[in-house]
Formats: structure tokens, C-alpha cells, sequence
């Protein structure tokens, strides 16, 4: 991931558009202030380049929480709907290679890693939900327990009826309303 970087102008750019973000959304971060971020964005130059990759997919990535105990900044996809630019995914590679026909372009897994963030668990889905909601339309591939995707199948979430929904999918499925959201830590 070191040998991403970004062009000045790619830099300056996002680094607007993300504070822009943070500013509209100011209820999202509270007690968490940009210059702060903003030095710490500076100063982690690969996860830069996540965020990039994150809102190029249509992530609209935002603080929203702060680890104290390591000092970083997560940053969530916080698009309205799933991220566009990651549709049409299956769950994982194993899932890509088992299609015989029909294979999608990508999966979700190695996705999420070749863009150096991690897809949110169950867990974490919920958490966004509270700053949403979230997938009224689509849905979002999670990262599923072990002992799910042993069996063949991954859990998704979306919002539906004013709550917070998460159900079970074959790996291998695919569609053109789900994606996966992501997080990163800076």
C-alpha cells in the first residue's frame, strides 16, 4: 500500500471534499475536530490513498468515530445507498472461482483489500445505522462470521420499515443493487 500516492492535485482535492463532508455532517464526528484529522490524514499518505479509492467508488467516506486508545480516525462509507462503483460484486474469491457462468467482475473481499480498508461486520453495519439510515434501496455485502461462509453463505444488511435488516446470501450471488461498504483506520 506505501507505493500508493496520490498527485498534488488528487490530494488537495480530496482532502476539500472530505472536509466539506465533515463540515455538512458535523453531527456525525462530534468532539473530533478537522485540523485534527486533516494532520493526520497528512501525515498517513497510503491511507490517503484508501479514501481516494473509497470515494472514486462512490464511498463518500466520513468520520465517525475516534479509537483512543491508538488515536485514529475510522472513517466509514457513508453513502446513502450502497457504493455504486463496487456493485454487482459476489462475497469473495472462492465464491468468483466456483461460478461456472455468469461470473461477476469482481467479489467484495479482495476488492475491499485491493482498496486497503476492511468491509464492516455486522457490528459495525449497525453502528453506521445510527448516522443513517442507510441501503433504503440496496444492500451492502458484511463481513461474515467464519462459520457462515463455511457453509456456502455471507450475511448482507440493508434498511427497511425504520430498522436495520441483515440476512444470509449464498456467496456466489451477486446483484446490481448490493455492493459493500468499508472502513479505514487513520
Amino acid at each position: 500500500m506505501t507505493s500508493f500516492k496520490l498527485s498534488a492535485e488528487q490530494r488537495n482535492n480530496l482532502l476539500d471534499i472530505l472536509q466539506k463532508r465533515f463540515e455538512k455532517n458535523k453531527k456525525r464526528s462530534k468532539d473530533i475536530h478537522w485540523i485534527d484529522v486533516e494532520a493526520r490524514l497528512i501525515s498517513q499518505e497510503a491511507k490517503l490513498w484508501s479514501l481516494h479509492k473509497m470515494e472514486e467508488t462512490g464511498g463518500e467516506p466520513d468520520v465517525l468515530d475516534f479509537d483512543a486508545a491508538t488515536g485514529e480516525f475510522i472513517f466509514f462509507d457513508c453513502s446513502p445507498e450502497s457504493p455504486a462503483g463496487r456493485r454487482s460484486y459476489c462475497y469473495d474469491r472462492e465464491a468468483l472461482d466456483a461460478r461456472k457462468e455468469n461470473k461477476p467482475a469482481h467479489n467484495a473481499m479482495e476488492a475491499a483489500a485491493e482498496m486497503g480498508i476492511e468491509m464492516l461486520n455486522e457490528e459495525q453495519y449497525r453502528f453506521l445505522q445510527q448516522f443513517g439510515p442507510f441501503d433504503q434501496k440496496t444492500s451492502s455485502w458484511l463481513k461474515s462470521p467464519n462459520n457462515i461462509r463455511k457453509l456456502g453463505g455471507a450475511i448482507f444488511g440493508d434498511y427497511r420499515y425504520g430498522q436495520v435488516f441483515i440476512y444470509h446470501n449464498g456467496v456466489q450471488s451477486y446483484y446490481a443493487g448490493r455492493a459493500f461498504r468499508g472502513f479505514v483506520k487513520i
